[in-house]
């Protein structure tokens, strides 16, 4: 029967693996930021709609009041509490801007939740592609341009809506305010997928801000809240709000976690109170990993300062991307490297490169011993001290034959993390994407198949 789940995480807790992963509390809730002591024995507070405590889906006076006070912070014009996380916020966003069959212009890029309510709501999408960019010889995807929404929107009058992500999982922005123009020009919704973005509200380039009409943000991927909190922002009149709270309703359960949303509560009364404080010593904590891995020597550090000479619009440095190539390690070797020698864990590994997500709590100890971690294994890229590391994991096989060039792919495929499709269903397979899928394959990556 194998393991059992809760004792795992009880033995997780006392390993010593430090978290550079989701979510942003990082395991580092010390007792004034867990409201009252109460994460210390939550079944003291989980209840149900008892009278005094309101209800999420017809929010009145405590809820609404804690909506309220996320929407001043966020400076939205009305903000949803999520407790099943942002993609039910993607959902309801998508299903509240058009009708079944409706044609909708779709960022390629988007997270597969995007792409299943495509399929919920039976749309037509019209894909606009992100732009790639080379740095020290690893490929990312870039933003979307204005220009490309904009040619998309004049070629299909009839699209009712826009949906980007920004930031990427990987960290870069689009110009999000130019785009919400465009669409505006045109009365087309903005959409935007920011659930990597919950912090970008204190360094002023939120989407809210920037006049998306819809925003989501994971709160718990870069905010201290527990797993699949989020919020959703309204903004604007081209969307009717009436709508989205209807969706809202049938996405998320009917028994809201009140442990859940006394989490997200109590990260914006942290981040009221708290938050320039916190920020600061981000920001000094993400200069320091800059300052530090910019002299690597066989790997590197994906900068910020060299993207935008690309010409990538923005980028969120408190994702540190460790690129791999030339050094004749996989991302997924560094990635093992990291866990298994230096009880470090990454977010995820590609092909060849490792990302880590920092955040407003992780700690100076854990900055320094991923610094030190690093510099250590780029002094021994290519010895013996790297080869005791083997791959362990084992996956499904994939089998290469059923995609055929040319031919419409029967499988909506992806790895995850982070989620985003190389292949849609019924989408036409290319040279590109089955060298893409085979590259996955090769480097170990855990790839899905959702027919």
């Amino acid at each position: 029967m194998g393991d059992r789940l809760n004792k795992k995480l009880i033995e997780l807790r006392d390993t010593g693996l430090y978290p550079f992963h989701m979510p942003g509390h990082k395991r580092n809730i010390k007792e004034n930021y867990s409201f009252g002591g109460v994460l210390k024995n939550m079944y003291e507070a989980d209840i149900t709609e008892i009278d005094g405590f309101d209800n999420l889906h017809d929010a009145k006076d405590l809820i609404k009041d804690a909506e309220e006070r996320a929407s001043i912070l966020y400076k939205s014009d009305e903000t949803h509490f999520l407790v099943n996380g942002s993609t039910c916020g993607i959902l309801s966003a998508i299903s509240s801007v058009c009708n079944r069959g409706d044609k909708i212009i779709v960022a390629r890029n988007c997270h597969v939740s995007v792409y299943n309510a495509i399929f919920l709501n039976d749309l037509r999408p019209v894909y606009v592609y992100p732009d790639v960019v080379e740095e020290n010889g690893l490929k990312l995807l870039s933003g979307i341009s204005k220009e490309s929404i904009e040619k998309a929107i004049i070629d299909n009058e009839d699209a009712v809506a826009v949906i980007i992500t920004s930031p990427t999982y990987d960290g870069i922005l689009s110009d999000v305010a130019a785009i919400a123009k465009i669409c505006h020009e045109y009365d087309k919704p903005l959409i935007v997928d920011e659930a990597h973005g919950a912090l970008f509200f204190m360094e002023g380039r939120s989407a809210v801000i920037n006049k998306a009409d819809i925003v989501i943000n994971s709160v718990h991927k870069t905010l201290p809240a527990l797993t699949q909190t989020a919020l959703l922002h309204i903004n604007g009149n081209l969307v009717d709000r009436s709508k989205v709270r209807k969706y809202l309703r049938i996405y998320q359960t009917s028994s809201p976690s009140y442990i859940l949303m006394g989490s997200i509560d109590y990260t914006m009364e942290v981040m009221e109170e708290e938050g320039k404080s916190l920020y600061r010593n981000f920001c000094i904590r993400t200069v320091k990993i800059k300052e530090e891995l910019n002299k690597l020597k066989n790997l590197r550090l994906v900068t910020k300062d060299s993207l935008i000479k690309k010409g990538v619009f923005d980028f969120d440095e408190s994702k540190v991307l460790i690129t791999t190539a030339n050094t004749g390690v996989t991302g997924k070797e560094l990635y093992n490297i990291l866990v298994e020698k230096y009880s470090l864990q990454p977010e995820m590994a590609a092909g060849d490169y490792v990302l880590l997500m920092t955040t407003i709590y992780d700690s100076d100890e854990g900055i320094d011993r991923l610094i030190r971690a690093i510099k250590d294994i780029d002094e021994n890229i290519g010895s013996k001290t790297l080869d005791y590391i083997k791959e362990k994991d084992e996956f499904d096989v994939i089998e290469l034959e059923e995609f055929i060039v040319g031919q419409s792919s029967l499988y909506t495929v992806f790895a995850y993390p982070p989620g985003i499709p190389i292949l849609v269903k019924d989408e036409m397979v290319t040279e590109e994407a089955k060298e893409e899928i085979k590259k996955a394959v090769n480097s170990k990556l855990d790839i899905k198949l959702l027919d």
